[in-house]
């Protein structure tokens, strides 16, 4: 399975990133912006091609730890005094993936003040956490309503009177430099700028295999779940249920660990949604349940621009059709939902009943298989894979307990109080 499966590391980390800042205009291409700021200066600098990689990353995905959009709006307009609590997020989460683990260190200090400093400029860590910085301020600083060519000036002038304090002298340099000519300033902004990543950036010719997918799956998963403790071990528990569900039914070895890879990343679309919605404890107007009904759209919109993994899309994103074609967004009916879609679909819905969420408690061994059989009796669940849930209900069940316990000792020990 591991020799057969592989993607580019940029294209999966670029859509990743993306569907980060998906949430509002305000948030579109921050992180993409801020990499490639990075990366220019990067160049300035002459780092060597590791190193300009750990810093790409870095910025890619340097707000991983901001769970909220209310949070990312408040961080981007500077309304937050100490960013401190989503950078310690941040680091955390990342160093869990070994191929990430030097860039979390640059994650966890990206707002650490030159004045603050614990070494001189030239010690790695240092300055690489300075230049994540000060790109992310110059991108913060841009007013997304106004010509960048007609403010440029002004956010450097602003950035060069905090030289010596927020920033080191020689990384406020670096970024003068860097973005001298008017052609940095085109790229930062272009609607084009997740292509140029792509196909000129430090990874453009870098691929992973499976087992690496699959932790970045995981920590996506983790993002997606912690912005609520509601749904804190939910993706985890959809990739215990699926994966179970298609062993049993006899699907492949490959297959079934794609699943998983599905079952992690089937929400990743309600990283567009904002908290309030998610949480809200009562039921959801119709203007609130018309937003929600996108984030499937979403979730297929991003898995689908990563090579190679068109087929996760599809069994990530259908997890809310129904045979009949009632479902949503895509409204798919019986000939066009293969196997792996209409095992989402149940591992999704039985994961769902089971848990606590905001509006009702989790629901019992019979409440869970009487609503699940009203559904298949209806024809808008595939019986055979229901009737593999009922046969095997308790090992099911067991097994999806063990692995959101897991998720949700790390939760609780790491994330809860932050």
């Amino acid at each position: 399975m591991q020799r057969n499966v592989s993607v580019n590391l940029g294209n999966l980390v670029l859509s990743l990133s993306d569907a980060m800042d998906l949430a509002s205009p305000l948030l579109t291409q921050h992180q993409q912006r801020t990499a490639f700021a990075v990366w220019e200066m990067c160049r300035i600098a002459g780092l060597p091609e590791e190193r300009t990689e750990r810093c790409f990353i870095a910025a890619l995905l340097h707000d991983i730890g901001a769970f909220s959009l209310e949070e990312k709006i408040s961080i981007r307009r500077f309304e937050i005094e100490s960013p401190e609590k989503h950078c310690i997020r941040g680091g955390l989460l990342l160093e869990k993936v070994p191929l990430l683990r030097e860039a979390s260190k640059i994650v966890r200090f990206h707002h650490r003040e030159w004045k603050d400093r614990d070494g001189p400029v030239e010690t790695p860590l240092v300055l690489e956490a300075q230049m994540l910085f000060i790109a992310d301020y110059l991108e913060r600083l841009t007013n997304r309503d106004r010509y960048i060519l007609h403010q440029n000036k002004d956010i450097l002038s602003e950035i060069r009177s905090l030289s010596g304090s927020s920033f080191a002298p020689a990384v406020v340099d670096l970024l003068f430099t860097a973005s001298a000519r008017e052609e940095f300033w085109l790229d930062l902004v272009s609607p084009r700028l997740y292509s140029l990543l792509l196909n000129d950036g430090p990874f453009r010719k870098v691929e992973i295999d499976f087992a690496t997918i699959s932790l970045i799956a995981e920590l996506f998963r983790n993002i997606i779940d912690f912005r609520s403790r509601f749904t804190a071990t939910h993706s985890s528990g959809v990739a215990a249920a699926a994966s179970m569900l298609s062993r049993i039914f006899g699907l492949t070895e490959k297959e079934t660990g794609l699943m998983e890879v599905a079952g992690n990343l089937h929400d990743i679309g309600k990283l567009a949604i904002p908290n309030d919605i998610l949480d809200k404890p009562g039921k959801l107007t119709k203007e609130e349940f018309a937003v929600i009904r996108s984030h499937t759209y979403y979730t297929y919109s991003v898995i689908n621009t990563i090579g190679g993994l068109q087929q996760i899309a599809e069994w990530a994103a259908y997890h809310h059709e129904k045979l009949d074609g009632s479902g949503y967004p895509f409204h798919c009916t019986y000939d066009e939902l293969g196997t792996g879609s209409r095992i989402m679909m149940v591992a999704d819905l039985f994961t769902a009943l089971a848990e606590d969420r905001p509006y009702r408690a989790g629901m019992s061994r019979d409440g869970i298989i009487q609503i699940i059989k009203q559904l298949a009796d209806r024809k808008l669940l595939d019986s055979r894979i229901v009737n593999i849930l009922f046969e095997n209900f308790d090992e099911i069940s067991s097994h999806v307990s063990e692995k959101q316990a897991v998720v949700k000792e790390f939760y609780e020990n790491q994330f809860a109080f932050l």
